[in-house]
C-alpha cells in the first residue's frame, strides 16, 4: 500500500487537478470497513491469500495517502520559490524539496498505516482460515482460553514493537520538532 500511497499522495499533493480528480474517490472509499471488502476479495482472486492481501492494502492505504498529500500540499511556499529561483528541475524539486519537507507528514501516515493493518490482518485471518487470526478462533473453537491470551499477548508486543520502531524513525525525520 505505501508503494502506491506515497506516490500517489505527492501526485496529489503537488496538483490541484489530481486532488479534485482523486478526492471523491478517496472520501468515498476511505470510510468503507475493510472487512466489507472481503467477499469482492475472494470474489476477484479466489485465494484466501490474496484476499488477505487484498483487505490490508485496501484498509492501509488511506492514512499514507492523505498524510502524504497533506504534507506535499502544505511545503513551505518559499521553498519552492527558492528552488524555482535556483533553476530546479520540477524532478529535482520534487526528491530535494518536497519529500523531505513532506517526511515527517508522509512518515506519521505509514505509522497510522501500519497500526491499522496489524489490526485488520488478525480479523481477516479470523475470516480467510488463515495464521493467527484463524489460531485465535481455532483455540476460541476448543475452548482454550490460555492459548487466546497468549496470542492476544503476542499481537500486541510485536504492535508495540513496530509502533515503537515508526516513532523513532518519525523523530528522526522531524526536523527538531517533537513527534
Amino acid at each position: 500500500a505505501s508503494l502506491v500511497a506515497v506516490p500517489l499522495g505527492i501526485l496529489i499533493g503537488i496538483s490541484p487537478i489530481a486532488y479534485k480528480a482523486f478526492n471523491p474517490y478517496v472520501q468515498l472509499l476511505k470510510p468503507v470497513s475493510p472487512l466489507a471488502w472481503l467477499p469482492l476479495g475472494l470474489y476477484i482472486f479466489r485465494d484466501s491469500e490474496l484476499t488477505g492481501v487484498f483487505i490490508i492494502f485496501i484498509s492501509s492505504i488511506w492514512p499514507t495517502l492523505t498524510n502524504t498529500a497533506f504534507g506535499v500540499a502544505n511545503v513551505n511556499p518559499e521553498y519552492l520559490d527558492v528552488s524555482k529561483t535556483l533553476g530546479a528541475s520540477r524532478l529535482r524539486t520534487i526528491f530535494k524539496i518536497i519529500i523531505p519537507a513532506a517526511l515527517p507528514n508522509i512518515v506519521s501516515g505509514l505509522r497510522i498505516s501500519m497500526g491499522i493493518a496489524w489490526l485488520v490482518i488478525v480479523a481477516a485471518e479470523m475470516l480467510l482460515g488463515t495464521g493467527l487470526g484463524y489460531f485465535i478462533w481455532n483455540e476460541w473453537n476448543n475452548l482454550y482460553i490460555p492459548n487466546i491470551l497468549v496470542a492476544i499477548f503476542i499481537i500486541g508486543i510485536v504492535g508495540l514493537i513496530l509502533d515503537n520502531i515508526f516513532g523513532a524513525i518519525e523523530r528522526f525525520v522531524a526536523f527538531g520538532r517533537q513527534a
